[in-house]
């Protein structure tokens, strides 16, 4: 059965590849800094002039995926699971008092999504595992120690990772209603995430 924390489990994977990518391009070398990488509410991130180098990662918005309906006759089955099926929308933002701190953060971010548009089963699976990892003697907080029950590398055969490009109007709205100060972001829709509810038998 599909796991509450399924949505969790798809933000953890998408800012565990843009950490990854990061390091894997020496990427604090650019910024003179290290990097921090985050998924919070954009109200909550500390801005001025010392400001830290950081990626969000931010879901801003759920909306229904109508691709994936339930199997004809489903509803006359009480054995066939009911299941709702969402497309993600996150908000990709890029913080930095430097100059050129930003616009180079932001590539990076555009690079790593780009380079992996889309997550297999065996991605997903090494991701959650290895941040639920922890034979280097760190303590986990409790989410990311349940992140690999999710069911998610099960789920589908694929998550894949797209870009949108939202008018100034849009962007606008986004950031007047999240009450934070603007800072250059890029938007991508995740398809598809399914959270499923087993039907009893009567």
């Amino acid at each position: 059965m599909i796991s509450a924390l399924t949505i969790a489990a798809v933000t953890a994977v998408l800012k565990s590849r843009i950490e990854n990518w990061l390091i894997q391009h020496v990427a604090a070398g650019s910024v003179g800094a290290d990097i921090a990488v985050t998924a919070l509410p954009p109200d909550r991130i500390a801005t001025g002039a010392d400001e830290r180098p950081q990626l969000n990662l931010f879901l801003y918005a759920l909306t229904p995926n109508t691709a994936m309906r339930r199997p004809a006759g489903a509803a006359d089955r009480p054995s066939v699971a009911a299941y709702a099926s969402f497309d993600l929308h996150y908000l990709v933002t890029a913080y930095g008092a430097a100059d050129l701190q930003i616009e180079i953060l932001l590539g990076y971010a555009i690079h790593a999504l780009q380079q992996a548009p889309a997550f297999g089963r065996a991605a997903i699976r090494a991701t959650l595992d290895a941040l639920a990892d922890t034979a280097g003697g760190h303590a986990l907080p409790p989410a990311y120690a349940l992140l690999n029950q999710s069911g998610l590398a099960d789920q589908l055969d694929q998550i894949t990772v797209t870009p949108q490009f939202l008018t100034l109007e849009e962007q606008s709205r986004i950031w007047s209603a999240l009450q934070a100060r603007y800072r250059p972001s890029t938007t991508y829709r995740v398809s598809t995430v399914t959270l499923e509810r087993a039907v009893e038998q009567p």
